[in-house]
């Protein structure tokens, strides 16, 4: 096949493949746009639908106390073959990193003892930004990043970053590891918790409307700085991991 042989059946197989990987709504419709892209500059904008209503793709919906969060266990673990797909995994779940923050970082550089430091160059809108180290998993974990990486950062000395981040989604696929992003909200869930003393509603705990005016006030505020320790400085970003 050549760029210019797609055809709608290829479109159709290729959102059933993704639905049924249990991908976002989100990144459904960037890939649709992606797929559009295609068929636009190869001449053959007629074979897609214009509307993603028209292959069943729900509006995005932003806040539905429901939880997206997903545990990364030792099973899931022992079935990813790369040691360096494997560390990214960890640091994804012990620090609520991106992807691609967890592939780039240098362990060694982002270490500051009390927490860990983030590259702008590491980072999506190039924030740089500041998560803070309060566990003995997460010290078990970086020291361990440390010790694969050295003095370096988690992707092979002959490989590029595009290189490791295909072997990354090639590692996850084959040990079934579908939507890393729900370790993110699983980090999220935990540290929200941790800082207010109680569960989030996305993961049973109570809706805002149901909390008293001090607790009101504690839970803004840790929405606030979670939100800056996940990179987005945005409160209202929060409802997606959290619920509202």
């Amino acid at each position: 096949m050549g760029a210019d042989s797609l055809k709608p059946k290829h479109v159709a197989a290729l959102l059933d493949k993704w639905k049924q990987d249990g991908i976002s709504t989100g990144t459904l419709k960037n890939r649709m746009s992606a797929l559009r892209w295609w068929t636009e500059k190869i001449g053959k904008d007629n074979i897609i639908a214009r509307t993603n209503e028209a292959y069943g793709i729900a509006e995005r919906v932003f806040v539905t106390n429901l939880s997206k969060a997903k545990v990364l266990d030792a099973d899931m673990l022992a079935r990813v073959t790369d040691p360096y797909t494997r560390m990214s995994l960890q640091l994804q779940a012990a620090f609520g990193l991106r992807r691609e923050e967890s592939i780039q970082i240098r362990p060694g550089w982002a270490d500051c003892r009390s927490f860990l430091r983030l590259q702008d160059s590491w980072i999506k809108g190039g924030k740089y930004r500041e998560v803070p180290i309060t566990t003995a998993r997460q010290r078990t974990v970086l020291d361990s990043a440390k010790t694969l990486a050295g003095n370096g950062n988690l992707i092979p000395t002959e490989m590029r970053y595009r290189d490791q981040l295909n072997r990354f989604r090639a590692q996850c696929d084959k040990a079934g590891i579908h939507g890393v992003h729900g370790i993110r909200h699983e980090y999220a869930h935990r540290r929200y918790a941790e800082l207010t003393g109680w569960l989030c509603p996305a993961n049973g705990g109570f809706t805002s409307k149901r909390l008293d005016a001090a607790n009101k006030t504690i839970n803004e505020a840790v929405r606030l700085q979670l939100s800056a320790e996940m990179g987005h400085f945005r409160e209202q970003v929060t409802s997606i991991y959290l619920g509202r």
